[in-house]
């Protein structure tokens, strides 16, 4: 159970920064104890792997900062951060991490079952961001841009580490930022409709 959680909130990080969770994975193999990966996932801690990854998070947290861009960016992102969920779920729940002990014992026998899942979960965050900053834009004449991408950017970290270290958090952490994201749009539609109305001219 504790393996689908840490894959799943992987793959949700996946979703909103492509390269956060691979990264954090890779880093926390070659750098430290807190995942041991298996030989068929240890390209992930290779010191280019991890360079190429690096450059690429710079330029997709510059690029999610800009009104405009971030949806064009958004755009781009839909074949690569879905592939990189299946990448993060497959590697999580194959490795040994604080959380995970014996990851040889879930889906042992079908090995591109979690890499769909990780593939799925994060195609469904990405949709979810992929609708709903157009919409922040409009409503906050792009301000919402940088706001939004930073909480992403914070959430990505914050679930790829508690999916390693306490899987049983991360899911609460998932389950707190849906609710926060409807409370936000809720309060600024609310706003927008609270704003008066320019006269029109005759």
């Amino acid at each position: 159970m504790l393996e689908l959680l840490t894959g799943t909130a992987l793959a949700a990080s996946a979703g909103l920064n492509a390269y956060v969770p691979l990264l954090l994975i890779g880093l926390g193999a070659r750098f430290t104890g807190l995942v041991e990966l298996p030989a068929n996932w240890a390209w992930l801690q290779n010191e280019w792997v991890l360079g190429i990854l690096a450059v690429l998070l710079v330029v997709e947290v510059l690029a999610d900062k800009v009104p405009g861009l971030d949806s064009v960016n958004d755009m781009l992102q839909t074949v690569i951060r879905p592939t990189s969920g299946g990448l993060a779920f497959g590697s999580g729940t194959t490795a040994t991490t604080v959380a995970i002990t014996d990851p040889a014992a879930f889906f042992s026998s079908n090995q591109w079952v979690p890499i769909a899942l990780g593939a799925v979960i994060a195609l469904g965050v990405h949709l979810v961001k992929l609708s709903v900053r157009p919409i922040a834009n409009a409503l906050t004449a792009g301000a919402a841009a940088p706001v939004l991408s930073a909480a992403e950017d914070v959430s990505s970290v914050v679930l790829s580490v508690l999916a390693i270290l306490a899987p049983l958090l991360a899911l609460l952490a998932m389950a707190g930022g849906v609710l926060l994201l409807f409370r936000w749009l809720s309060r600024l539609r609310r706003s927008r409709r609270a704003r008066p109305q320019p006269a029109s001219i005759r």
